[in-house]
């Protein structure tokens, strides 16, 4: 008997330009087009395996190892339709031999390999690897800017996790969404100098998700219809132009710019959200001093920092700079021997050591204590999914959920 079934992994995305409101909550239509660096899923993804069976009773989907609702009308039970859908029009409807498997039930194991809700993004990857897995599953003859709009309509920034390098969701303009998807600006080997450092300062679930915090500024903030109307079209344009051209001095300041402007329209919402906290404060103080100091001596932008709907810090910087940047991070954020991988060496396995550069006001921030920030992740820009081998399968040969990945 012919088992069904397919693996894909698919990566974080996290953006320069945010994604903030929606004009259609049910097809999760952005009120503004946005734009993201792909991170590498060699150091974080999302895994799923996906399998169809005329023998499956109800799709079922587990997460983490635990089995969780599929709500009708719900995100994931949209997605799931939306590619059965995809798969009867595409292959079935074109080969009456094809296996029916659009009429078949699903069993769905997906693997996060970082904290979940924590403002890492984990939504994006999860429904990116979601639609991956179903489209190999399914066999389907499709662009991922194509399988973009179905992922979007299960969390809006999985459309920009649907490929790698540096992406572009546009926002559209027609009713139906169906020109609201993900476009590659550059592919990650157009400008694979891109290094990332994130900065856990928190992995406790968010006190005001993305959706409803999003939905009350889209409701209350007039400064977001400020950033809709005049400020996101031309960053937009910058932002595209600096990456093709490589310049990082205008990608460092946009991004900067843009989380800030991201996080005052969050204060202008009523009542007020608040996503970041004094340690994310103090890693802005951190970057701005060591920009300024490179800037003061004839230099560029060294570091870009940006933050989603959470309190971690991303922070953006060419490869050159990194060792720099997490010295000064653990100087005023000391780390514990297992809480930074130095996954590309710098620090010769020694760990890294906290120290400032020359010109550096160490008055800037505070000292904090072990534990502030919670670890450090680096990694790179990346590709985007990718499809596993039966031997990374989440599924056991019964259907059900066999094993968590490595």
């Amino acid at each position: 008997m012919t088992i069904y079934q397919a693996t894909a992994s698919a990566p974080v995305n996290i953006a320069c330009i945010k994604y903030w409101g929606k004009r259609d909550t049910k097809l999760i239509l952005p009120t503004n087009s946005s734009l993201s660096v792909t991170l590498n899923q060699d150091h974080l993804r999302s895994t799923t395996t996906s399998r169809a069976d005329p023998n499956f009773t109800s799709d079922h989907l587990w997460l983490n190892g635990k089995e969780e609702e599929i709500k009708p009308g719900g995100r994931t039970a949209t997605c799931i339709t939306e590619m059965k859908r995809l798969r009867k029009l595409e292959v079935e409807d074109q080969d009456p031999s094809a296996p029916p498997l659009s009429t078949w039930r699903v069993h769905i194991a997906s693997y996060n390999n970082f904290p979940t809700a924590a403002g890492l993004a984990s939504s994006a990857s999860g429904f990116a690897a979601l639609v991956a897995s179903l489209a190999h599953l399914y066999e389907l003859p499709v662009s991922p800017s194509t399988l973009s709009l179905i992922a979007r309509q299960g969390s809006g920034s999985a459309c920009r996790s649907l490929y790698g390098g540096y992406v572009a969701w546009e926002m559209g303009t027609k009713p139906d969404g169906s020109d609201s998807l993900a476009i590659q600006v550059a592919p990650e080997s157009h400008w694979p100098d891109i290094h990332a450092l994130i900065c856990v300062v928190s992995d406790d679930k968010k006190g005001t998700s993305s959706t409803s915090g999003m939905q009350r500024t889209v409701e209350t903030s007039s400064l977001l219809q400020h950033r809709i109307a005049h400020v996101v079209p031309q960053r937009m344009k910058d932002i595209t132009k600096a990456i093709q051209e490589r310049d990082f001095d205008t990608f460092a300041r946009i991004t900067m710019t843009d989380s800030n402007q991201f996080h005052a329209v969050a204060l202008d919402t009523e009542p007020p959200i608040f996503y970041m906290n004094d340690v994310s404060r103090a890693i802005i103080a951190v970057i701005v001093e060591y920009n300024r100091v490179s800037l003061a001596s004839g230099g560029g932008y060294k570091a870009a920092y940006t933050y989603d709907a959470g309190p971690n810090a991303v922070i953006y910087a060419p490869a050159q700079n990194m060792k720099e940047i997490v010295s000064l991070v653990t100087y005023y954020f000391p780390q514990t021997t297992d809480s930074f991988k130095d996954v590309f060496g710098l620090f010769s396995g020694t760990g890294a050591e906290g120290s400032l550069v020359e010109g550096f006001n160490e008055n800037v921030a505070k000292k904090f204590g072990v534990g502030a920030v919670k670890g450090l992740i680096h990694t790179n820009v990346g590709d985007g999914p990718r499809k596993l081998g039966e031997g990374e399968a989440l599924l056991g040969d019964d259907g059900l959920p066999s094993a968590i990945p490595a």
